[in-house]
């Protein structure tokens, strides 16, 4: 069974295209359009990948030290940890669902688009060194490349991070355990 980078490598060249000629996507999919699901993405990233932290978003990097692993590389089951903004004041955290390279992942979040759970969403490293510390992120309304960047700390490890099929089917649950406030 082909990977899941490869079977997606058609619809990212056609997004980058569009992105990159400043046109409309012509028809490629990345992700979906999310599914209704009124949780913000601290208590949804938990419940997708059982790291024990709390609070804002932004305060995950700061909170990760000494009890989970943190680094700048992408690794799937990951938590990428944006910092706070005038966009984002309490910062945002995304679930890496997929690598596709050293400067595309896709990501599993909630709350990106306004009460909705949206998965395999593409995130391009648009940081001048490539260390992810800046990065523009898909934008399922519009079907195409969002145009802001956005600072990011980096990626928190989950203990036992889970493969891209997991993480999918986890979802669901993982809802229901962030709509519960558990």
């Amino acid at each position: 069974m082909p990977s899941i980078a490869f079977r997606l490598l058609p619809l990212i060249c056609l997004a980058l295209a569009a992105c990159g000629s400043g046109g409309a996507n012509s028809g490629a999919r990345i992700g979906d359009a999310g599914q209704a699901a009124p949780v913000e993405c601290a208590p949804f990233a938990r419940a997708l990948t059982g790291v024990n932290l709390s609070g804002d978003a932004a305060d995950w990097w700061g909170k990760a030290e000494g009890r989970y692993a943190r680094s700048r590389t992408p690794q799937v089951g990951s938590i990428l940890v944006y910092r706070r903004s005038s966009h984002l004041p309490y910062g945002h955290v995304a679930v890496v669902s997929a690598v596709l390279s050293r400067r595309q992942i896709m990501v599993t979040q909630a709350n990106w688009v306004h009460r909705r759970v949206t998965t395999d969403q593409l995130v391009l490293d648009v940081s001048p060194d490539g260390d992810w510390s800046s990065v523009r992120v898909w934008w399922p309304p519009t079907n195409q490349m969002g145009t802001a960047d956005y600072q990011v700390f980096g990626f928190i490890r989950p203990e036992h991070p889970s493969g891209h099929d997991s993480i999918l089917a986890a979802v669901p649950g993982a809802i229901r355990v962030a709509e519960a406030g558990r």
